[in-house]
């Protein structure tokens, strides 16, 4: 295998994973074999006494030592190629910044622009610098075999190559807290025209636009805060805006002031009931901030 000359995840990973599986079936079907041969040869009822005085056989010896061993070595030397390749991205990727947060991915261009759906052109490489904002998550994606953990504060990568059009599951593979099974998204990989013609359309800036329901969806504000008053993680969104808030040692009405320290120091008032898992959003602008809280000033 030759790393160098790979063109997608697939190429790495599924080569060895058949080479690994048709091995152990081949061994499970041939010792099943001369299992049953000799439970059928050698059955009491044929071969009431020893037919053999055999004490050892040093040539059988040999066999089954060196056999498995170089198997063994085969099947290392395949997965560390492909180890390789996996850590070796191609020239011409395209890079993207996917961010992890308890509990929603947001993935960020190089010219700024952020989406909470990575949308990807078919047949291009594509390099993804893994973030985590909180705690351990996992960037699984099985369709193109990429999986690679996401530590707070070390960097990581993993690249990958859509070889058609469609929409692919993105998972967290990290248990990261109570709605660790929603922390779901996708990878729409697009004809290369389609491709340019969404960056062309998505706006510019760090933001699509600074409307404050859309930021709430690329920030991952609706996993944990419903709009309908139903129970989250967080508490609902709906009729947030002016209702008293308790902590358990003081009261407070959620208007501007509140709202922002709770994006910027979520740490600071945390509501009775609720775990303190939310994590900081300081790495928003003012004007950000100041849509979101409008967006949540809306929800009646």
């Amino acid at each position: 295998m030759n790393p160098a000359a790979l063109t997608s995840t697939t190429e790495a990973i599924d080569p060895v994973f058949m080479f690994i599986f048709g091995a152990c079936l081949v061994l499970l079907l041939a010792i099943t074999a001369v299992m049953l041969f000799f439970v059928i040869r050698y059955h009491r009822s044929r071969s009431p006494r020893p037919t053999s005085q055999v004490a050892g056989n040093l040539w059988l010896e040999i066999v089954w030592i060196t056999l498995p061993t170089l198997l063994v070595l085969a099947m290392f030397y395949y997965g560390w190629a492909g180890y390789l390749s996996l850590r070796q991205v191609p020239a011409g990727a395209l890079e993207v910044t996917a961010t992890a947060q308890m509990w929603s991915w947001s993935f960020s261009y190089a010219d700024g622009r952020t989406s909470n759906k990575l949308y990807v052109p078919v047949g291009q490489p594509v390099k993804v610098e893994l973030v985590s904002r909180d705690v351990i998550h996992g960037f699984y994606l099985p369709a193109f075999r990429v999986k690679r953990d996401i530590v707070p504060g070390q960097k990581n990568q993993v690249w990958f190559v859509a070889g058609k059009p469609g929409s692919y599951d993105l998972f967290c593979s990290s248990y990261c807290g109570t709605n660790h099974s929603a922390m779901i998204s996708t990878v729409e990989a697009l004809p290369k025209a389609e491709f340019a013609a969404w960056l062309q359309n998505s706006g510019k800036g760090k933001t699509t636009g600074i409307d404050g329901k859309k930021l709430a969806e690329e920030q991952g504000c609706l996993g944990c805060h419903s709009l309908d008053g139903s129970s989250g993680a967080g508490p609902s969104f709906k009729g947030l805006y002016g209702a008293p808030r308790d902590d358990g040692k003081r009261r407070v009405v959620a208007e501007e002031a509140y709202l922002k320290e709770s994006i910027r120091e979520p740490g600071a008032f945390v509501v009775k009931g609720f775990q303190p898992i939310m994590p900081s959003f300081d790495h928003l602008s003012e004007e950000e901030v100041s849509a979101l809280i409008e967006f949540i000033r809306s929800v009646k």
